[in-house]
């Protein structure tokens, strides 16, 4: 050993030497600043190593010498390693290129055992292994996921040793190997890293290219609001974790804790490691089983949990927010559900739930869950219907838009013809049609106008703008079983009925009723109207989808039960009066002559404008899945967009009555027809009238109705009921044009009361008589 006065000495020569400058002639060198230190540590400590080549004890050795040590696999080969003498001494990477492979493949991992020295030895030789391998069978991963266990549970997980550990994890998710039966357990060891992590203050992230990790110590009692956000790319790689912090550029998961959390958190004790909040992002979706035939995993899976719970965190008064990319986008609003892992479903071996979670809100790009208990947490999609193609999607949306443009058109004009000559508007399905053309026209064009008005970015102006597309739909679907009730009373129960203020009462209902059920939404749920975009904007988050938006109703159960059950109700009754109707005029047709071709055409036009009329092509929308889901949507697009096309066809164009009042009124030169011509005196009906010299006087009483309800009637002239018709084969044309629901009449003095028509068969000979009524 030196003396303090020799080291001193020593020094004090090397620093003399080497401040001695340097000169060979040709150059020259000199030092400035030395500094000399003394090497404290002069061996090299005895060490364990295990890699693929075996295990080498490494003896204690001096610095500068080398360590020689026997391959285990071929002892007459030799391993050696340098120790480095240094300011601190330590060993170099040994030499093993003499040395044959001891554990060539996984399976090989079988027969090494795992101690708290080598863990990190094990851990890079698995890392080493899964470098030759892009696919693992059954008894690869079964023994992989074992060693990992083993390391786990016999370790203190250090900063290094994490990371290790999950880009081990990310590995396995990237490989072609079938996850399912092993997806608890993966999920068992990535929640034990972060348990166990330590040599960290305040918080610590881990990230590998399909999985990170994150966990953040609490203080019980002063935990506040929480957030977890995961940056990515579209396939899941390169994630970049935010605490606390709100960076939504390529946000794929996002939660947000609630503070109620804290009364959760565990109070500390000497003995147990500080509690701590831990959040996992799986970037590989392949992990997950998909136990529902028909959905699909179509978000990235992130989860939450709290160390050292003595049970599960349920039934939180305060849900837990959470946010997730979708992996396709949702571009035709298919059914999403919010879903969590559920470790216990398909025996044990794990299975999606939705059990105490809800979808709060969808977009194309987003939907947001909120959850009472903390999990691993999903968003699943209906995959079940068929796809609707790109080019699809753009012809439907041209044919809805331009379909409505027509209808707004020509529904137009037929309030402009109904409203502006008095004599077409006297009679009830002439005012019952105003005001379904009125609510069809309200309809379309607030449909129009919808996106455009969103884009305004007002929340107020979107809520409103929702609500009276809501309430003009409603009203359309009521008006059109207002105009089934119509037809009940002027077929089943005519002559037999009074109804006072009937057009009144009529209005009341057709637009009471839907202003009532708004009314109803906007009171139990004040969210329910808006679109996407405000929906998100209303509780801080900025927007996350640059999808079109579009104002309506935004929660699934109003909208299923205020238009989807309100309509299906409307229109199975619409359809039982159909069928009435057809059985009516099918009897009438019996008991009449055989009839022609012309009454075939009548027919077919009665069916198709009662078909109109009462709204019988939406029911086209309930069919809409299956393999003809794609021809049924061009048709329900084309049949209902244009509707307001059609009833200005059949109850403008091809109304006589119509006709001739536009020739009357609207025309000009030869065109024009006078008021007082006889030109067409039977309208539409069927009737054809054959005037005669000296008509025959009626014997049968006179009973007027104050309301006639065809539309044809208001052209007949005055003395119509002086003449002798003869009516040719009953049709529908003659029932939607001729159908009566005359008021009761009170006896004049002298006439005698009339007889009830109720039961009486339809003969050619009655319809002659109440045709002339009219």
């Amino acid at each position: 050993m030196m003396s303090q006065s020799d080291t001193q000495e020593m020094e004090e020569r090397i620093r003399d030497l080497l401040l001695t400058p340097y000169n060979n002639g040709s150059i020259t060198i000199a030092t400035e600043d030395i500094q000399i230190s003394r090497i404290l540590i002069v061996k090299c400590d005895a060490e364990s190593h295990q890699t693929r080549k075996g295990l080498f004890e490494w003896p204690t050795t001096s610095g500068g010498k080398n360590a020689s040590l026997p391959c285990p696999k071929n002892p007459n080969c030799f391993a050696t390693r340098h120790c480095k003498l240094c300011i601190s001494t330590h060993w170099l990477v040994p030499d093993l290129q003499p040395c044959s492979l001891l554990v060539e493949t996984i399976p090989d991992l079988d027969h090494v055992e795992v101690t708290t020295d080598n863990a990190l030895d094990v851990v890079a030789m698995i890392e080493d292994l899964l470098t030759d391998h892009t696919t693992l069978n059954y008894q690869e991963l079964l023994t992989v996921l074992k060693k990992l266990q083993d390391v786990v549970n016999l370790n203190a997980v250090t900063t290094k040793l994490g990371q290790a550990l999950i880009n081990i994890i990310s590995d396995i998710l990237e490989s072609d190997s079938n996850l399912l039966p092993f997806t608890n357990t993966i999920l068992n060891i990535t929640e034990a890293v972060g348990d166990r992590m330590e040599g960290y203050e305040g918080s610590s992230t881990l990230a590998a290219p399909a999985i990170a990790i994150a966990v953040v110590d609490v203080v019980p009692g002063q935990f506040s609001k929480l957030t977890f956000g995961v940056s990515s790319d579209c396939e899941g790689t390169k994630p970049e974790i935010f605490i606390n912090r709100y960076s939504f550029n390529g946000t794929v998961a996002f939660i947000s804790l609630p503070s109620v959390l804290q009364h959760n958190v565990p109070q500390n004790s000497w003995n147990q490691s500080p509690s701590r909040v831990m959040f996992q992002f799986y970037g590989i979706p392949l992990l997950f089983r998909n136990n529902q035939r028909g959905w699909r995993l179509n978000t990235f899976v992130v989860s939450a949990s709290v160390t050292n719970v003595s049970s599960p965190i349920t039934n939180l008064k305060e849900d837990v927010k959470v946010m997730l990319h979708h992996l396709t986008p949702n571009t035709l609003y298919k059914d999403v559900q919010c879903v969590y892992w559920n470790f216990n479903k398909n025996n044990g071996n794990g299975g999606w739930d939705d059990s105490g979670c809800r979808t709060f809100n969808s977009s194309v790009d987003y939907t947001t869950c909120l959850c009472d208990h903390l999990t691993h947490f999903g968003v699943l999609m209906d995959v079940s219907r068929t796809q609707v193609d790109l080019a699809s999607e753009q012809i439907l949306t041209i044919i809805t838009y331009v379909g409505c443009g027509f209808s707004s058109l020509f529904l137009g004009v037929t309030l402009l013809t109904y409203t502006a000559f008095k004599k077409l508007r006297r009679d009830y399905p002439s005012q019952i049609l105003i005001n379904l053309s009125l609510a069809l026209l309200g309809l379309n064009l607030v449909f129009l106008v919808d996106s455009w008005l969103s884009s305004w970015g007002l929340h107020g102006l979107c809520v409103a703008v929702a609500s009276t597309l809501h309430y003009f739909l409603l009203a359309s679907f009521t008006w059109m079983g207002l105009e089934a009730v119509n037809m009940y009373f002027a077929l089943v129960k005519v002559f037999n009925v009074y109804i006072p203020s009937y057009i009144l009462k009529f209005c009341a209902l057709g637009w009471g009723i839907p202003l009532l059920i708004c009314i109803l939404v906007f009171i139990m749920n004040r969210d329910a109207y808006g679109s996407h975009l405000y929906t998100d904007g209303l509780h801080t988050l900025e927007p996350l989808d640059n999808s079109d938006n579009f104002c309506w109703l935004q929660d699934d159960v109003t909208f299923y039960v205020s238009v989807v059950a309100y309509a299906l109700l409307i229109f199975l009754f619409n359809i039982a009066i159909f069928v009435v109707v057809l059985i009516q005029m099918r009897h009438m047709q019996v008991s009449s002559p055989a009839g022609n071709h012309r009454s075939i055409v009548h027919n077919m036009k009665g069916a198709a404008s009662l078909t109109l009329l009462l709204g019988l092509t939406w029911t086209v929308g309930f069919f809409t899945w299956g393999p003809a889901r794609i021809f049924l949507l061009y048709l329900f697009a084309g049949l209902n967009s244009l509707q307001g096309l059609f009833i200005f066809f059949f109850h403008c164009l091809m109304k006589e009555n119509v006709r001739k009042e536009w020739r009357i009124h609207l025309c000009f030169g030869r065109f024009r027809l006078e008021e007082n011509s006889e030109w067409s005196n039977s309208a539409s009906t069927g009737v054809v009238v054959k005037p005669k010299a000296k008509p025959p006087r009626s014997s049968v009483p006179s009973v007027r109705s104050v309301k006639s309800s065809s539309t044809d009637s208001t052209s007949a002239s005055s003395d119509s009921s002086q003449r002798n018709s003869s009516c040719e084969r009953p049709n529908l044309d003659l029932l939607v044009n001729c159908v009566v629901l005359p008021r009761a009449q009170r006896s004049t003095p002298g006439t005698g009361t009339l007889p009830s028509h109720r039961g009486m068969n339809p003969t050619p000979g009655w319809r002659d008589h109440l045709l002339s009524q009219q």
